[in-house]
């Protein structure tokens, strides 16, 4: 295939035109929707002179009509292709009227106009919108809109579009209209359109200056009564932002769809949120406790955007994370004041390391704001999210909440209504706070995770303890050379009692040069110290800290993030030492230091039960392979299984005092407004870890325990949780447990998500002729991204042992997949690439078998940009 090319930042430049008014009409009919677009155009005469030529972007459908000037145009008056719609000249402003032919039930990208079931709705972000209707398909141009839908009555009786309704009416042959108005202005991925036969709830929030707020919520009849969870999310989203951040809701009424069929997790499209359905229904039976709080967190998410990207939106796609980072600190706070503030940290940096890490060691590796893409779809990343709220977040630290928040107000008293860069938003910041954050900007433009490394030296008669930390980042295809970061580093000094002596102007220190030198008077001899508390900067730690000393600071240290690191830590250096150990074909063993530690921590009645779970679980297999830097999957997983046997064998008892002890609260409490609600579900979530050690160890006492509370579960945290466990005892038992769930599940869709997921992620060695028989299923579609996800994602990129069997097997499968799903959703398909970005971290067959069939892959003469990006970058990166 012609290599596609690339599109350079510094390559931007203002649009020579700009589209001050949007008027979109949708006829919708039987197997096409006929789209007009009137337009209102102004040149704009800083860039384009009267020789420029006019070009939109434009998709691959018919254009029937176009309209310039009030002159009706012949096909040779205009030129149009599958990506572009061109005038050769225009006049300084003009009124431009086009009018296509869109068949949304044969477009199985999921982007523009796509209909999943009944349901017709719209995906525009990043560049879908020039599917609909030719445009200017960028961000920085931003104009009103309104949109007038026509449909059959029956078969579409709801119409939605962003804005206000401003009008409605019957019309011949059983149709009817709406008119939708937005007074706002805003880029054209923000517009959404959705038509169906779907019912709603309905509640109003009333705003602190007094306005009422009209929300709604759809989905599909069947599934309304699932919606409650997410209303209340909603009305908790916008009390918050206007507490904490000052924020109010401008429209009179705020929507949410619930779709099956959609690429991402929810899109903020202005007063209309289009929403995966996995993130919106939700009762105890069929959804689990880290369901309800996703759903929360991600309905928040959602709802934050309405200023930190909607009001506020980007130059360019470059500065994606402007609005996706600062929107993702935003929600992590929301969901941290609403919930366990130490549970939701260590969540979201068990998912930092676990998936952004390797992003940074990888092919795709780029910086925060990227210099250059050839898809901008594939920078959707958990780079320019996770690592941009991160970003955000040191940003916090640096200037403190006061001067943030003074920072914000600024941020939107200057730039409300326009379109702008991630230098803005630091300005800003710089501005309300007198902070010099010059140095720390290079975290946007700088890619690679940096190491810190921490030494201590002390000198007892002084009692002068120095602590020194060095910084380095690897050179990558992105820089060469890597200069010092700005980095905060959160700090305590603990006592040998465990006494919290940290001085007070020494809490943040602030690293910028590559060695520096930090110095502590009138220490007591044998402190410890505690660094980068809440994990302050995005970075891997190295310390001098012996095992002894992280066993103190897991039992003692004053930070609960620090406490559930030390243990991790802990984890990581046992396996490490077992790991060489099944090398070696030694016997194994694990250190009596470790499993002391992990009965005092199970003992400890005065730890919260949810950190305690997130303490004590052992690091998957996917997070212990970015500490080697050869991947020796078979030693990493039989070292996992074994400490984890182990650690069950020896505390067994222990075990089932606890899990006895967690059983006892109410099987469906689940409100996230009260305490008790809290205690209940921490309660769960210890019991499900201690029943995930018994059920380790594969013995018939222990696995007819697991076996009794799977089938007398009531709700779907426990249900779920036992069907794991099960699923990597023995085949039969595991089959016993799939036929019974499919038997009680099969009538919901998004419960059988689970089902395909737990499949797809035993360790047996069946697995792959099970995941691939599943393809066949009649519950499976290769059109839908959930089931995607849960059952091909899963395999792929969660279930090392088995999508790295050594016969190649699992990259074979995996290499038709994408193939196959490129000609169907080039998104889900790049993304599923992303599963051989490593292949050089592996054994020489390993790395042979995965290049061959990334050479299999890219040798596709019709392979989409997208998987051709990731995939190159795999084999040259």
């Amino acid at each position: 295939m012609k290599t596609p090319e690339k599109i350079y930042l510094k390559d931007y430049t203002p649009p020579a035109f700009f589209v001050e008014q949007v008027d979109l009409t949708f006829e919708i009919k039987e197997n096409q929707t006929q789209v007009t677009s009137c337009l209102k155009i102004r040149k704009n005469k800083a860039i384009a002179d009267k020789d420029s030529p006019f070009v939109f972007d434009k998709g691959t459908f018919e254009i029937t009509n176009v309209i310039a000037g009030g002159m009706v145009l012949m096909p040779h008056e205009y030129e149009a292709d599958e990506k572009f719609f061109k005038l050769a000249k225009t006049p300084d402003a003009f009124e431009l009227e086009i009018t296509s032919i869109l068949k949304p039930h044969e477009n199985t990208s999921l982007e523009g106009l796509y209909k999943s079931g009944n349901i017709l709705c719209t995906q525009c972000e990043a560049q879908g919108f020039r599917k609909i209707t030719p445009f200017l398909d960028r961000p920085d141009v931003m104009a009103k809109y309104s949109c007038t839908i026509i449909a059959n009555k029956t078969q579409y009786p709801v119409l939605l579009s962003n804005g206000n309704l401003v009008n409605s009416g019957n019309l011949d042959n059983n149709r009817h209209f709406v008119r939708w108005e937005d007074p706002f202005k805003k880029p054209c991925y923000l517009f959404a359109l959705v038509a169906g036969d779907i019912d709603h709830i309905e509640d109003s929030f009333t705003t602190r200056s007094g306005r009422k707020v009209a929300l709604k919520i759809y989905s599909e009849r069947e599934n309304i009564n699932k919606c409650n969870h997410a209303m209340n999310s909603l009305k908790q989203s916008m009390a918050w932002d206007e507490q904490r951040f000052g924020l109010e809701y401008d429209l009179d009424l705020y929507q949410i769809v619930a779709i099956n069929d959609f690429n991402a997790g929810a899109m903020e499209n202005k007063g209309l949120n289009i929403f995966n359905a996995k993130y919106v229904l939700a009762n105890p039976e069929t959804a689990t406790d880290e369901d309800f709080i996703n759903i929360q967190g991600v309905i928040g998410h959602e709802y934050f955007h309405n200023w930190t990207g909607n009001r506020v939106t980007l130059k360019n796609w470059f500065q994606l994370s402007l609005k996706e980072g600062l929107t993702v600190f935003r929600d992590q706070e929301f969901s941290s004041d609403l919930n366990s503030r130490s549970v939701e940290r260590i969540t979201n940096v068990k998912n930092l390391r676990g998936n952004q890490f390797p992003e940074d060691q990888g092919p795709m590796a780029h910086p925060v704001m990227p210099e250059s893409y050839i898809k901008m779809d594939n920078f959707y990343t958990m780079t320019v999210y996770e690592k941009g709220a991160e970003l955000v977040r040191m940003i916090h630290q640096l200037v403190g909440e006061k001067d943030f928040r003074k920072g914000i107000d600024l941020y939107f008293e200057k730039f409300d209504g326009m379109a702008v860069t991630i230098e803005d938003f630091a300005g800003v910041m710089e501005k309300a706070s007198g902070k010099d954050l010059e140095q720390f900007k290079l975290w946007y433009f700088q890619s690679g995770t940096p190491t810190i490394e921490m030494t201590r030296s002390y000198d007892p008669k002084s009692k002068q303890l120095e602590i020194i930390f060095e910084q380095e980042t690897l050179p990558d295809r992105n820089q060469k050379i890597k200069k010092p970061l700005h980095i905060p580093i959160n700090f305590g000094i603990l006592t040998a009692k465990g006494k919290d002596i940290t001085p007070a102007d020494k809490r943040l220190l602030e690293l910028k040069k590559k060695k520096e030198t930090f110095t502590f008077n009138n220490i007591p001899e044998n402190s410890l110290p505690s660094i980068f508390r809440q994990f302050s900067a995005p970075v891997k730690i190295k310390t001098d800290l012996t095992d002894k000393e992280l066993a103190f600071l897991m039992a003692n240290d004053t930070d609960d993030f620090s406490r559930w690191d030390a243990a991790q830590t802990l984890f990581i250096k046992e396996l490490g030492k077992i790991i060489k150990a099944v090398q070696a074909n030694e016997t194994l063993f694990v250190s009596t230091s470790l499993i002391t530690a992990f009965d005092k921590a199970l003992s400890d009645k005065t730890l919260d039960r949810a950190f305690l779970a997130k303490a004590l679980c052992l690091p998957p297999e996917n997070e212990i392979k970015d500490h080697f830097d050869l991947v020796d999957v078979d030693a990493i997983h039989r070292a996992r299984l074994f400490l984890k046997q182990e650690i069950a064998r020896q505390l067994q008892t222990r075990f089932g005092d606890l899990i006895d002890l967690c059983s006892k609260p109410a099987p469906l409490t689940l409100s996230h407004d009260t305490m008790s609600s809290h205690d209940t579900m921490a309660g769960r979530s210890l019991k499900n870890l201690c029943l995930s050690y018994l059920g380790s160890l594969k013995e018939p006492g222990t696995t007819d325990l697991v076996w009794n509370h799977y089938e007398s579960a009531e709700n779907m945290t426990d249900e779920l949780a036992c069907f794991q466990i099960i699923s990597q005892i023995d085949p039969d038992i595991k089959q016993k447990a799939v036929e019974k769930f499919y038997t009680k599940w099969q009538h919901d869709t998004l419960v059988l998500d689970k089902w395909f997921a737990v499949q797809a992620g035993s360790s047996l060695s069946d697995t792959l002729e099970n995941v691939k028989a599943l393809t066949d299923h009649k519950a499976f579609s290769i059109k839908n991204p959930n089931k995607i996800r849960s059952l091909i994602y899963m395999f792929a990129l969660q279930n090392p042992v088995n999508f790295h069997q050594k016969n190649g097997e699992g990259y074979r499968f995996v290499a038709d997949q994408i193939l196959f799903l490129d000609t169907l959703n080039h998104q889900l398909a790049a993304r599923l690439s992303t599963c051989f970005n490593l292949w050089k971290k592996y054994d020489d067959q390993r790395k042979a078998l995965m290049k061959k069939e990334l050479e299999r892959i890219i040798s596709v003469q019709t392979l989409s940009k997208n998987v051709y990006e990731i995939v190159s970058r795999a084999l040259n990166g």
